[in-house]
């Protein structure tokens, strides 16, 4: 516990009173021995010079220095005569402890200088590895908006750091490993990017990022204490980065907007296509009642049942055209109501009467004769049950069986819709819910105009509920479908709300 309050700066200094001490040892005990075993003046000499270079290679110069003198001392003292003294008689005395002392130093200070060198060797591989770390990191960093916030983290984590802060230029931003940044080191590094500032005060060390002759931000760091290479590298490691995942947002930007525009015009053909499918066949229907006098009364009937046909269908393909165009400007409202989730059912079907002919039609609801009525939109959901039963009548050949359910799962207001057709194909199922999908068999058969359950999924989603289609077990598809289940009168905002 004593031991615990003694500050780092003391450890430091004892720990350097202990090398010297020890180094003294080292020096006595080597004269102690050499003077034991009866050594010669120039095998000693040759000793107390390796005992230098040692200290010099381990501990620094200014140590072995120090060992130089004690070893010149006890060799003129110990091995030189007249022995005993520290007098030097006669010229052979003098030019050998010349030489020795000469010697000492001269591998001291070549000891010393191998020893920073190798030391520095060390450091520089030390920083290489780190940078490779960093460029490794920052590649597997493809979105460009986590790359801006984990920059500054990963500098800091691999090269032990206080703390690092990225500045962008274009978007006006700071990214920080630790806390936000001080406002004057903030300022300093704007003014950095923009070239009216050349250094950061403070403890912070910092690099302006250029792009060729553009700045396109400032990195920073604290403490700063890295070496100006190291700095440099970094800078250009982390202008490369960030030089990427702007071309990366650029490209993606294009991308999308080509992608768009050729959605959009692909959806401008598409819904142009099927809306001039029922109008050439009212025209081609309508020229021929007025031109062919010698149709008799069942031929003007079948015409007429054609025009009527295509004029519905016609009217379908416009209704839908605008629910799409509704829900992409964003302007569908959700109003809730309370009403009873199989009245719901009840009323689709009724709705879809004419379109369900010719198939039988189950309903199914939890708490059979129950009035527990749930708060949600039931124009909205009326539109996702008519648009899934025109599904269904397109699909499936008359007789088919077809069941409405609804129940309560958890805090969901849960309904599906199934039947015992020919199911979905596999291939199909993952796009289905995509604008002007129809499948293989819808295009075959020319049925349904690819909106439906485009628009089914989106009004759910503006609804805050989802839908999904599986194949059933034996035979046929099933469409479940669901929103928040709501069985207390909702706030006012709730009510009504975009």
């Amino acid at each position: 516990m004593i031991f615990e309050r003694i500050p780092m700066h003391r450890h430091a200094h004892f720990g350097v009173v202990l090398r010297w001490l020890a180094a003294t040892a080292a020096a006595a005990l080597t004269t102690f021995l050499l003077v034991w075993l009866g050594a010669s003046p120039t095998a000693a000499g040759m000793i107390f010079l390796v005992l230098v270079v040692w200290l010099a290679t381990r501990a620094g110069i200014a140590l072995s220095l120090y060992i130089a003198a004690l070893c010149a001392l006890s060799f003129d003292f110990y091995f030189l005569p007249p022995v005993h003294t520290f007098l030097l008689v006669g010229a052979q005395a003098w030019v050998a402890m010349f030489s020795f002392a000469i010697g000492c130093a001269v591998v001291s200070r070549l000891a010393e200088r191998a020893r920073n060198q190798a030391g520095q060797a060390e450091q520089r591989q030390a920083e290489v590895s780190r940078l490779y770390e960093l460029s490794q990191a920052m590649m597997l960093i493809e979105d460009a908006g986590r790359l801006y916030r984990d920059l500054p983290g990963l500098i800091d984590r691999i090269f032990a750091l206080d703390g690092v802060v990225l500045y962008l230029c274009d978007q006006e931003q700071f990214y920080s490993s630790t806390s936000e940044a001080p406002i004057a080191v903030r300022e300093q590094m704007r003014a950095m990017a923009q070239g009216r500032q050349l250094a950061m005060h403070a403890d912070y060390g910092a690099t302006a990022l250029m792009l060729g002759l553009r700045p396109i931000g400032t990195l920073a760091w604290r403490p700063e204490r890295l070496s100006r290479e190291v700095a440099t590298a970094i800078g250009a490691e982390a202008t490369i980065a960030v030089a990427r995942s702007i071309a990366m947002e650029t490209t993606a930007r294009v991308e999308a907007a080509r992608e768009g525009e050729r959605l959009r015009a692909a959806l401008i053909d598409s819904l142009t296509h099927e809306l001039r499918t029922p109008l050439t066949s009212i025209r081609a229907a309508a020229t021929t009642l007025i031109e062919s006098d010698g149709l008799d009364a069942e031929a003007r009937l079948d015409m007429a049942r054609i025009i009527d046909e295509e004029a519905a269908r016609l009217d379908m393909l416009i209704g839908e055209a605008v629910e799409m165009a509704e829900i992409d400007a964003n302007v569908v409202e959700v109003k809730l109501a309370p009403q009873n989730p199989r009245a719901l059912l009840e009323q689709a079907v009724e709705g879809s009467r004419k379109t369900l002919a010719g198939h039988k039609v189950e309903l199914a609801a939890e708490g059979e004769g129950e009035e527990r009525p749930a708060w949600f939109d039931p124009h909205l959901l009326g539109r996702v049950l008519r648009h899934l039963l025109e599904n269904v009548a397109s699909h499936t050949p008359p007789g088919t069986r077809v069941k409405l359910s609804t129940w309560r799962n958890g805090n969901r207001l849960e309904f599906s819709v199934e039947d015992n057709g020919h199911g979905i194909d596999p291939l199909d199922l993952p796009l289905i819910f995509e604008k002007f999908y129809r499948g293989k068999g819808g295009v075959k058969r020319r049925k349904g105009s690819g909106m439906g359950l485009a628009i089914c999924r989106a009004i759910l989603k503006a609804h805050d509920g989802d839908i999904e289609a599986t194949n059933t077990p034996g035979s046929g598809a099933r469409f479940h479908f669901w929103v928040p289940l709501i069985e207390k009168e909702p706030s006012r905002a709730e009510i009504k709300r975009q």
